[in-house]
Parts: structure tokens; C-alpha cells; sequence
């Protein structure tokens, strides 16, 4: 088991009213988890029964900011505003503070790493968030680009179904490539990461971001 290939699915931009929930679902058909980072205006009310299956799953809950802006546009007030926030609402559901922030964009700044007390990450994306890229297409790149210790990043915004239909192929098929998936915190626990020096860095696990 120690030398099984690790990946983390991570999703961004939750959470929405129905995709969510399909991206949960296909999670659960799997048996694997995931690591969900909510954009903090998303988490309504009316939304809060999504991060608690979320947890209740044994997803990690992270931060993705409040408005989703370029935050390197944005002074120290305002990025530390964005955070608290989110935190805030992500506490007051889970009860666990966030321990990740991934930048909007991926942009970021000396501003954002002196203000944001987590640790910054980025991830392989396979661009799902364009309409245009087929359930085959972002499961091909995400298979393609699959190596040990990766976070793989891709969305569960509302009507982003292709994503959904692609973690049918992504899974089962790294699963036969002898991959284990994890959570985040239980990537960076597994591989050893010494979180007290990442606060600082993008951590991608890839080498094309």
C-alpha cells in the first residue's frame, strides 16, 4: 500500500444547485473521495445540505475565495475580507477551517501570499471549464497527464455535466493503472509535504502550471 500511486480529484466553483450533487454521486459509485474548494457567495442556505454530504462523505471542504475576482487587482483589506468570509460560511457548516486556497485564475501576488493563511495550490487541469470539451476529452487529459502525488482540477459549477460524465472514464481507468485516490490532506500527509513550508508556493504536482 505504501507504494500505490496517489491522485486527488479536487472540484472548484461549487457549491451549485444540481452538479455538485452529480459530481458527489459519481464519487460515492466509485467508492473514491474528492476535495470540493467553494467560492464563498455560492454557499447559500438553500446550498448547505451539499457541503454537509460533502463532508459527510469524507470530502475535504476548502477555500476558492468569495466573488471569484482577480484578487492581484485587489488590496490587503478586501483579499482578507474575501477569506475570512468564506471561512466563515464553510465553518459554520463543516465546523473545520479550511486548510487550502487555489487563486482564482491562479493568479496570485505578494499581496495575496502575506494576507491568505493557507496554502496556495494549482493543480492539472483538463479544461473543463470551456463548454466545448467533450466527457472524453478532459478525461483523456487527465489520463494522460496522471502521475503520483498529482491534484487533478476540475469543476462541479452548475451545468458543468461533461466533467460529471467524465469521472466515469477518469476512475476506473487510473484505478487499473494502479492509482489510489485521496483527498488533498491526505495527499500532502501521504507525500510527506511539509505544510509549514508551502504557505508560500503554488503547489501543483505538474509540470505544465
Amino acid at each position: 500500500m505504501e507504494n500505490k500511486k496517489i491522485i486527488a480529484l479536487t472540484f472548484d466553483d461549487g457549491p451549485s444547485d444540481t452538479t455538485s450533487l452529480k459530481v458527489l454521486d459519481k464519487l460515492k459509485k466509485h467508492g473514491v473521495p474528492g476535495s470540493f474548494f467553494l467560492i464563498g457567495q455560492e454557499i447559500t442556505p438553500e446550498r448547505e445540505y451539499i457541503v454537509k454530504e460533502e463532508l459527510t462523505y469524507g470530502c475535504d471542504i476548502e477555500n476558492h475565495s468569495l466573488t471569484h475576482s482577480d484578487m492581484t487587482k485587489l488590496d490587503a483589506e478586501t483579499i482578507r475580507a474575501e477569506i475570512e468570509e468564506t471561512t466563515r460560511r464553510i465553518m459554520a457548516i463543516t465546523g473545520k477551517e479550511p486548510e487550502f486556497f487555489r487563486p482564482p485564475y491562479i493568479l496570485c501576488n505578494d499581496t495575496m501570499f502575506e494576507n491568505i493563511p493557507y496554502i496556495f495550490v494549482c493543480g492539472h487541469a483538463s479544461e473543463d471549464w470551456i463548454p466545448e470539451t467533450t466527457a472524453e476529452q478532459r478525461a483523456r487529459k487527465v489520463i494522460d497527464g496522471a502521475r503520483d502525488n498529482m491534484l487533478v482540477l476540475l469543476h462541479d459549477m452548475e451545468g458543468n455535466d461533461n466533467t460529471v460524465e467524465a469521472l466515469d472514464i477518469i476512475i476506473p481507468e487510473l484505478k487499473s493503472r494502479g492509482f489510489e485516490f485521496v483527498t488533498i490532506r491526505e495527499l500532502f500527509k501521504r507525500a510527506g509535504i511539509d505544510k509549514s513550508n508551502a504557505k508560500k508556493i503554488i503547489y501543483t504536482c505538474t509540470d505544465d502550471q
